[in-house]
């Protein structure tokens, strides 16, 4: 179970993670609470204010007409008895004071000629002096002190009370000069109902001033949000790589300037992308076009050096001791210059967009087995796949990141290699484990940059630096991917994952293309100089 303390520190998260539930996360929804907030709060407001303005005005009027008849009856009905009245004659006072327009009970409290309390009452199950508040009647037993501001030794006094949840005025006073003491009862319920209908004349109108905040408040905020969600349109447009999206401007407010200050930005990231684009563009034609123009004079030096290769793999003696390693230097860099220009040409194709997958359904095994033979790698590599496991792809692709996982492995990890394959789902995973120290982690995120070298020391090495990116691009073209890591065990793990029919990737519409210049042109250039070679 969890300690009571546990629980209760977990109260306030537990209150913060349903507030940030809470939160308002539409603008149109806040804009309407505002508004219906700020409305409530001054239809409530205002409610009050006239509910108990009202409410003053209808008891005071009451109270007011009531204690006035009742004034003018003690003077009238009451002040006509004798000192000491009889217990009838009170009787017949309260009842004729009772029959008052003000509709109120009478009570006269006197003294008859033995001494004796006697009471006249007008209705004696609704009035009784036990109904009269016990401060009210000592009140209007004490007599005043005369002056010049008070001329009356006996005031009129009244009260309101509550019984049974109905308000009654009780008033009380006594007659000058030894007569009785009066005292009334009068109901307000008639007022309080009144009271009543007004509260609910005021809660209904202050219900419909809300829903009418409301409904002006739906409508302001979709006047005001049109042009946020315009913006919020556009930007997504500019965001997806629209850069020719432009708002339409109209008005001087905070908004429109806004707008202008959107098509502003946008018209200058248009100008920025464009030149950029122009740059890159440029580069990648420089790059197409010197690797075209170079594959001609490459060609030619290839076959001297080949010439010259066999020559000395003959060792016939015709060619001088002195310069053998020269030449030799010369057929290895020749190589490295030939594969370089072919990296190039193929990165080329990538950037162009113009690699295009030419698809046959293949075996696994059997194509991973043909890479490693070709490159005399049997005695290297340890192969862990079963036969049978087929896959619609493109081989030569598929045979170029295979070479460049493998041999990068080979040179830069060592043996033992090994070279897995499994199936996950419509996936084909290959993964390629080398037995080195691994890849260090500042390297990791850049194994597959163009030209990277791991060591700043090395600057020159007999890979290109492009073999990798070459690869990754190739999954990618198959809609697969390359990740690098490093085993728990030790040593680097390249993990190709690509679909098992990539046909659909084939189907798509192909782009449409730009007039055959510049870096396109170079890469068709490049594909009919392979083919003359």
């Amino acid at each position: 179970m969890t300690p009571p303390h546990d629980k209760l520190r977990g109260l306030p998260a537990a209150r913060k993670a349903i507030w940030s539930g809470l939160r308002f996360t539409s603008l149109r929804l806040r804009l309407v609470v505002v508004f219906a907030l700020v409305a409530l709060t001054a239809a409530v407001s205002a409610s009050g204010i006239a509910y108990w303005l009202n409410r003053e005005a209808v008891l005071t009027r009451a109270q007011d007409a009531a204690l006035k008849d009742f004034r003018q009856q003690m003077q009238t009905r009451a002040g006509a008895l004798p000192p000491n009245p009889t217990q009838d004659a009170l009787q017949a006072a309260a009842g004729q004071m009772a029959k008052s327009s003000q509709r109120y009970s009478v009570l006269l409290v006197g003294e008859n000629a033995q001494g004796e309390m006697v009471y006249g009452y007008s209705d004696l199950d609704a009035f009784t002096l036990a109904k009269v508040p016990k401060a009210l009647r000592e009140a209007v037993k004490k007599q005043q002190q005369l002056s010049d501001g008070n001329k009356s030794p006996y005031h009129l006094y009244w009260q309101r009370t509550v019984e049974h949840g109905t308000p009654y005025l009780v008033g009380g006073t006594k007659i000058v000069g030894g007569g009785p003491t009066g005292y009334m009862l009068k109901s307000l319920e008639p007022e309080a109902k009144d009271l009543s209908s007004l509260g609910w004349s005021l809660a209904i109108a202050t219900a419909l001033a809300l829903v009418g905040s409301a409904l002006l408040a739906q409508a302001a905020a979709t006047t005001v949000l049109k042009p946020v969600h315009r913006l919020g349109v556009a930007a997504r447009r500019l965001g997806e790589g629209k850069l020719d999206t432009r708002l339409r401007v109209s008005g001087t407010d905070e908004l429109a300037d806004l707008s202008r200050t959107f098509n502003r930005t946008a018209e200058n990231l248009e100008k920025k992308v464009a030149d950029m684009s122009a740059r890159d563009e440029a580069s990648r034609r420089f790059v197409a076009d010197m690797s075209h123009e170079l594959r001609t004079p490459l060609t030619a030096i290839t076959a001297v050096t080949e010439v010259l290769e066999e020559e000395l793999d003959a060792q016939t003696g015709s060619v001088d001791p002195m310069i053998e390693p020269a030449v030799r230097l010369v057929v290895s860099e020749t190589r490295r210059l030939n594969d370089l220009v072919e990296n190039l040409m193929e990165v080329t194709r990538f950037d162009a967009g113009t690699a295009r997958l030419v698809l046959d359904n293949v075996d696994i095994a059997d194509q991973i087995t043909a890479c490693i033979d070709a490159r005399a790698w049997l005695d290297a590599v340890d192969l862990d796949a079963e036969r049978g496991i087929m896959a619609l792809l493109d081989p030569r692709r598929l045979d170029v990141i295979l070479a460049n996982l493998i041999g990068n492995a080979l040179k830069h990890g060592g043996s033992p290699v090994k070279v897995s394959v499994r199936l996950d789902g419509d996936s084909l995973v290959i993964s390629v484990k080398d037995g080195g120290p691994g890849i260090p982690e500042d390297v990791l995120p850049h194994v597959f940059d163009r030209f990277y070298k791991a060591s700043a020391s090395r600057p020159r090495s007999e890979g290109s630096g492009l073999g990798l990116s070459i690869a990754l691009e190739n999954a990618h073209i198959h809609g697969g991917e390359i990740t690098a890591a490093n085993a728990p065990a030790g040593g680097a793990v390249f993990t190709l994952r690509l679909p098992r029919d990539a046909s659909p990737l084939t189907a798509e519409p192909e782009p449409e293309r730009a007039p055959q210049d510049g870096a396109g042109q170079a890469a068709e250039r490049s594909e009919e100089g392979k083919e003359e070679t």
